[in-house]
């Protein structure tokens, strides 16, 4: 199903980050002892708390709040067994774009630990990996047969925001702004409930979204 949206707002500057798989360590919550410095955004992707009304459609999943750029699509990714929903994927001309928010400590920095693992994965899946500076911190660039994969990771206030581009080669000189713009105008609502870190924030479906599937599946 298709979704209008557009792209605006200026490229935003730096941000650090780490993401890993799940494990046991506990959300850092509310000590007057405690004042870790937060990492800071200028200009994108927002805490909910701090987004102000700027126009820009998106699509409201619960968790994130996701820009559509004009003539992309939405496509939900069901999982079977769970009985839930896996992911939602913008998918553009330039490739099909996965956003997926964390919980993270109140001190931030997972994404370059998830970058690390990232590499080490991929390369054991036998990917070529490059990596380097982007808009926010470390980027990633990986190339598995004829697909091309670029990953950003942004550290928000105890939620760390992770972007993928899957596209083709032929694409892969476009997709990695298709893929900034969308995390940039991407609004994080991370809730106060505590939660382990590196948990997937839960997606939940519009409406009108969830009634359409429900009707495919019937």
């Amino acid at each position: 199903m298709g979704i209008f949206g557009r792209k605006r707002r200026p490229v935003t500057e730096e941000r650090r980050g780490r993401h890993a798989a799940p494990d046991p360590v506990e959300d850092i919550e509310d000590d007057d002892e405690y004042e870790a410095p937060l990492p800071v955004v200028t200009d994108g992707p927002f805490d909910v708390a701090d987004a102000e009304e700027d126009g820009v459609p998106r699509i409201d999943l619960g968790s994130v709040r996701v820009p559509v750029p004009e003539g992309a699509q939405v496509q939900v990714e069901m999982d079977p067994e769970a009985g839930g929903v896996r992911a939602v994927h913008v998918v553009t001309a330039q490739g099909q774009v996965t956003v997926s928010a964390y919980a993270a400590p109140r001190s931030g920095g997972l994404w370059q630990e998830v970058a690390a693992e990232l590499t080490e994965q991929l390369r054991a899946d036998g990917a070529k990996i490059t990596s380097g500076d982007g808009k926010w911190d470390v980027e990633l660039s990986a190339l598995i047969g004829d697909v091309a994969l670029r990953f950003v990771g942004v550290d928000g206030p105890r939620w760390m925001l992770r972007g993928v581009i899957a596209g083709p080669q032929s694409q892969a000189a476009e997709a990695p702004g298709v893929l900034r713009d969308i995390v940039r105008d991407t609004i994080v609502v991370r809730g106060d409930a505590p939660m382990p870190v590196r948990t997937p924030l839960p997606i939940t479906l519009p409406h009108a979204v969830a009634q359409h599937i429900a009707e495919q599946q019937a």
